[in-house]
Parts: structure tokens; sequence; C-alpha cells
């Protein structure tokens, strides 16, 4: 896969709120630019679906100022 450049609204909304699906896949459900705006969320959906899992996962891209660089994106996934 190939990386692809963060924009500002990616940056904006770093707090992702995804959706395990089968074969390690995942859903992208909702972005939040706040943490407890996420988990206000996740325990409404917990409530609703609650046989579904979700995961928060804060999203960053590491930018350096080297031209020929490569934008490299993190993630780190949060059980609430």
């Amino acid at each position: 896969m190939i990386p692809k450049q963060s924009t500002y609204r990616d940056r904006l909304q770093p707090w992702h709120l995804i959706r395990h699906l089968p074969n390690c896949q995942r859903l992208t459900v909702a972005r939040f630019a706040r943490r407890p705006d996420a988990e206000s969320y996740l325990k409404a959906l917990r409530h609703l679906m609650p046989a579904v899992p979700h995961t928060i996962v804060f999203v960053n891209a590491v930018s350096v100022l080297d031209e020929n660089s490569v934008s490299i994106p993190m993630q780190l996934s949060i059980e609430v």
C-alpha cells in the first residue's frame, strides 16, 4: 500500500473510530478531533451494537522536512 500524503483534514481529526471486519479488514466509522468525543461515540455504539467490535485509533503522519522522504503513517490502537 502506498502511503498517501497527509491532508489538512487528516491532521484536524486524528482520532478514528474503526469497525473490525472479517479477513483483517477495517472500516472507519467516524473521525474526531478530540479523544473524549470518540469515547462518547464509542460508548453509544456499544450500547446500540454490543456484538460489533469497535476500536479508537490515533492516526498521525510523521513528516520529515527532506523533499525525498515519504511520510510514515503511525497508528496507536486504544482499547477502551
